[in-house]
C-alpha cells in the first residue's frame, strides 16, 4: 500500500521571523527624559529646561508653563508673582459629566495655579514691567471670568505703577462653561488694553503656540509690538472649520506665525532665546522716546 505524504497546514515563510510569544510590549521612556513632539527624539529633561524647551534639532518650541515662563523673560532677581483673590463663577451650573468646579479644582491641582494667568512685577532689560502670562495646562489656557480679571488687574498695575505690560499669549480661546460670561472677558481685557495704551506705557505681546479664539480676537493683537514664536498655531478658528465654512482648501502653511508675519498681522517672528533681548530692547526704546 502506497502512502500518502501529508498536508503541509501552515507552512511558514522562512524569510518572516516568528513572532514573539505574549502581548506586544510598548518600549518604557527612561526615567527623567522627555519627548520632542516635532521629531520624536528624547532628551534629557535637564537638557531641554537649559535649552528653553525648544529642541536642539528639529527647533519646535515646546509649550513652557507660566510661571516658568515669566522666569525666562524677567531679569535674574526680578520676579515678583502679584497674588490675587479670585472669584469662580458657575453660571450655568455646567455639568458634562464632570461638574465645571470640580475641573477648575482639578486644574489648580496639576499646575498649581490659581488660574489661567501668572501676573508678576519684573525688570526686562532693567526696565519695570508687568508680566502677563497663560499656561495651556490650566484648562487649555481658556479666558474665563476669573482669567478676565487676572488680565484687568495686570492693566490696572501697570497704569499706577507706570510700567510697561507684556503679554505670553497661548489659549484655545474663551472657556465654553461660563458662557456668555466667558465671551464678555474680551472687551474687558479690551479695556484693559486701551487704559494702559491711554497711560502711555508700552504693551508687548508673544504669541505662543497654540493662540486662538477669543484671546486672539482681543488683548493678545492690540499690543504696540506683536511677536511670535516659531511655527506657532494662531487664528480664531480652526483651519478645519474655515475649510468647511468657505468650501475651499486653505494655504500651505496657513494660521503658522511665518504666514501671518507675511501677511502682516504679527510684527516679527522671534525664537525663545531671543524673546527677552528683543523685548529689552524695544522697552528701553520706548522709554527713551518718553
Amino acid at each position: 500500500m502506497d502512502r500518502q505524504p501529508l498536508p503541509v497546514i501552515g507552512r511558514r515563510d522562512a524569510s518572516r521571523p516568528l513572532a514573539a510569544p505574549g502581548p506586544k510590549l510598548r518600549p518604557v521612556a527612561p526615567a527623567g527624559t522627555v519627548e520632542c513632539a516635532g521629531c520624536g527624539r528624547r532628551f534629557v529633561a535637564a537638557r531641554f529646561e537649559k535649552h528653553l524647551r525648544v529642541c536642539p534639532d528639529c527647533g519646535r518650541h515646546a509649550q513652557v508653563p507660566a510661571l516658568i515662563r515669566a522666569g525666562q523673560l524677567a531679569d535674574a532677581g526680578t520676579l515678583d508673582v502679584i497674588r490675587m483673590d479670585l472669584t469662580d463663577r458657575d453660571p450655568l451650573g455646567f455639568d458634562d459629566g464632570v461638574p465645571y468646579p470640580s475641573r477648575v479644582a482639578e486644574a489648580r491641582a496639576r499646575t498649581n495655579l490659581d488660574e489661567t494667568f501668572v501676573v508678576a512685577r519684573a525688570g526686562i532689560g532693567e526696565v519695570p514691567a508687568v508680566l502677563a502670562c497663560m499656561d495651556f495646562g490650566f484648562l487649555g489656557g481658556s479666558l474665563g471670568s476669573a482669567a478676565g480679571e487676572q488680565f484687568a488687574r495686570a492693566c490696572d498695575v501697570a497704569v499706577d505703577e507706570r510700567r510697561a505690560l507684556v503679554a505670553v499669549c497661548t489659549s484655545g480661546g474663551a472657556r465654553m462653561q461660563e458662557g456668555i460670561a466667558s465671551l464678555a472677558q474680551m472687551a474687558r481685557c479690551s479695556a484693559g488694553v486701551v487704559a494702559v495704551a491711554r497711560a502711555g506705557r508700552p504693551y508687548i505681546s508673544v504669541l505662543a503656540d497654540p493662540c486662538y479664539g477669543g484671546v486672539t480676537a482681543s488683548f493678545a493683537v492690540q499690543a504696540d509690538v506683536i511677536f511670535a514664536e516659531p511655527k506657532a498655531r494662531i487664528g480664531f478658528a480652526g483651519g478645519r472649520v474655515i475649510e468647511q465654512a468657505s468650501h475651499d482648501r486653505l494655504p500651505e502653511g496657513f494660521q503658522t506665525s511665518e504666514f501671518l508675519l507675511a501677511h502682516g498681522m504679527v510684527d516679527a517672528v522671534v525664537e525663545r532665546g531671543g524673546l527677552r533681548d528683543a523685548i529689552g530692547r524695544l522697552l528701553v526704546a520706548f522709554s527713551r522716546k518718553r
